[in-house]
């Protein structure tokens, strides 16, 4: 789910939204007769639901989805935001969680969908927003936790604040990597010089099995009006996976893929000489922005499985 490319050094721009690309986990009974009322409906199956539908069937927890097409059997929706029909809505079950998968911006949009949606179900409902952590880079060279300072000129942060208004929740995801995320791959988008390598610092990343349980749990115990910052506890110096991505890649892809992770470390090694690191990972203070994690396992009382980048 990241969409946008912060200033503050962090992960490549991840999508979090339904794509053509991003199909909901591969089952051949997945919603072909549509549920009139489910424990959670996902407005947008997208890379996300690959996780989440298998967790939700794991926990015998009823379920719908909806894609733009509706394709693999889901069900299809498509969000305007600038109508007013209730008709779009009529077709999406009563559902006692709403996940919203993909960005709503600016003010009006998070009414919209709230308001015709209860409509036609009725206002006894929890919706989840994911969002993304860059608009927690008001504090560049400290750690920002779940009630930090954020840019609240972002129209994502906007959308999220309106929905968090209206009693919803919003989850706040880190660097997502897992299934046909692979962070090794992500190189070429740090930049073209070492000029652009000199600028990473901290970056956070959460695996999409944890971003399902952590839906899965907010579904379970709502925390309305609650902004949650979701990382996997770490961070991560981009000099350390820059190498470490490289060693990783050898003899595995192209040679000009080759080439180009070699040249990312042979930046990072002179860096290292240039900038007096004796080691990596670098100490905490070098690293600019942090994120603090905590707040949202511990209030959930569960804990990432994925606790290491892999």
């Amino acid at each position: 789910m990241n969409t946008s490319t912060p200033s503050q050094p962090q992960s490549p721009p991840i999508d979090q939204s339904s794509s053509p690309q991003a199909r909901p986990h591969q089952q051949s009974d997945m919603l072909r007769e549509q549920p009139k009322e489910v424990e959670l409906l996902i407005l947008g199956a997208g890379w996300t639901a690959t996780f989440l539908v298998p967790l939700l069937e794991k926990e015998n927890l009823s379920y719908a989805a909806t894609t733009t097409t509706g394709r693999d059997n889901t069900i299809p929706f498509k969000f305007n935001p600038d109508s007013g029909s209730a008709e779009p809505y009529k077709t999406l079950p009563k559902a006692k969680t709403i996940l919203i998968t993909f960005p709503l911006t600016g003010k009006g949009p998070s009414k919209v969908i709230t308001g015709l949606y209860r409509s036609v179900h009725g206002a006894k409902n929890h919706w989840i927003q994911l969002g993304h952590t860059g608009i927690f880079n008001q504090l560049p060279d400290s750690y920002s936790d779940d009630d930090s300072p954020y840019d609240k000129s972002n129209e994502r942060a906007i959308a999220e604040d309106e929905l968090r208004a209206l009693g919803g929740t919003s989850l706040n995801l880190s660097g997502l990597y897992g299934g046909t995320r692979v962070p090794r791959s992500w190189l070429p988008r740090l930049g073209q010089s070492k000029d652009d390598v000199r600028k990473r610092g901290a970056v956070h990343f959460i695996h999409g099995e944890d971003v399902a349980r952590a839906i899965v749990a907010s579904h379970r115990h709502p925390t309305p009006g609650k902004r949650w910052i979701l990382a996997d506890l770490r961070v991560y110096d981009w000099y350390d996976l820059i190498l470490s991505f490289s060693a990783m890649a050898e003899g595995e892809e192209s040679a000009q893929e080759e080439e180009t992770r070699q040249q990312f470390a042979k930046w990072v090694g002179e860096l290292m000489l240039e900038e007096d690191v004796r080691a990596l990972p670098r100490e905490m203070d070098k690293l600019g922005r942090k994120l603090d994690s905590r707040g949202f396992w511990k209030e959930h009382g569960i804990w990432p499985r994925h606790q290491r980048l892999g």
